[in-house]
């Protein structure tokens, strides 16, 4: 029997999943035909070839316009919480030295914070998502999976919040990258017929990590909660970093229903699939068809 085996060492994102699965054989025809049909606009899709670690590795970037971007591979914005909190203390400081004796600025000083909601982003519930995927022109079997990681990511995010999953309003994984993200690893999975798979130990750092409701630990409460209703196992890293995303690790959960390896198997196929963000690691999902040897 055929299964895939996803090798995730170095962690895991959508977009690693999707370049893996693309490396591995998804038809990248029909995955640009099938984003094409998405009523979601503000994106555009690259796939090309990277080095990771000295590896050829395929690369899938969700490449976002002005009003859409985020900060999810920004480095500095993930982790430089003390650069932070220095620039906000001085800017404290600033602020209040010219409130008291340089009222004349004050125009300016309003003027220089107004881009900080220059761009805001969409906060979308789970209806919100289901209704997208509906409307799409991908197929029941991709629309069904897609479904199906949303509908994880929404118990993650209610049991972290405190409240139903009808009534999660997704942030970060109700961005349009994310979503795109997801039905594109959907979409693959379909193409290549595989709607379960073995995965492996899943590699997390540790610390902390930035994101739209502030400073959280590493993994954060998405990826735990996923991790503890789903049979996936975690590996910690002496990292410090964020190695798991929500959505990563619900693709993952989606496709995990506690099978193991084979004692011996044959590897058909491999597919690398690149991260963006730059850890101390291969930064790679490595992807493989295998076949039992009975």
């Amino acid at each position: 029997m055929k299964k895939l085996y996803f090798e995730c060492y170095a962690g895991v994102s959508g977009d690693m999943t999707v370049a893996a699965l693309l490396d591995l054989g998804a038809d990248e025809k029909k995955l640009r035909e099938a984003l094409a049909s998405l009523p979601v606009s503000g994106f555009s899709v690259k796939i090309s070839r990277v080095k990771k670690s000295g590896l050829d590795a395929c690369d899938f970037d969700v490449v976002l316009d002005e009003d859409h971007e985020n900060h999810d591979h920004d480095m500095n914005y993930l982790h430089g919480h003390e650069h932070l909190y220095e620039n906000k203390h001085e800017h404290e400081n600033e602020h209040e030295h010219k409130h008291e004796h340089e009222h004349e600025n004050e125009h300016e000083h309003d003027h220089t914070h107004s881009h900080e909601h220059a761009h805001p982003h969409e906060h979308r519930n789970l209806a919100d998502i289901l209704a997208i995927i509906d409307n799409s022109g991908i197929t029941p079997g991709a629309k069904k999976l897609a479904s199906d990681i949303f509908g994880i990511l929404a118990d993650a995010e209610a049991k972290a919040h405190g409240v139903s999953a009808e009534e999660v309003h997704f942030h970060e994984v109700g961005a349009v990258d994310s979503i795109v993200d997801v039905i594109a690893a959907a979409v693959c999975l379909d193409d290549l017929g595989f709607a379960e798979a073995v995965i492996s130990p899943v590699s997390e750092g540790r610390g902390t990590v930035r994101c739209q409701h502030g400073i959280i630990p590493v993994p954060v409460p998405a990826v735990v909660n996923i991790f503890a209703a789903n049979r996936l196992e975690m590996h910690p890293v002496k990292i410090e970093g964020e190695l798991v995303t929500p959505t990563g690790a619900a693709i993952m959960a989606a496709l995990s229903k506690g099978e193991t390896l084979p004692d011996k198997y044959r590897i058909l196929s491999v597919g690398l699939g690149a991260g963006k963000r730059n850890y101390p690691t291969s930064g790679i999902v490595r992807a493989m068809l295998i076949e039992a040897d009975d």
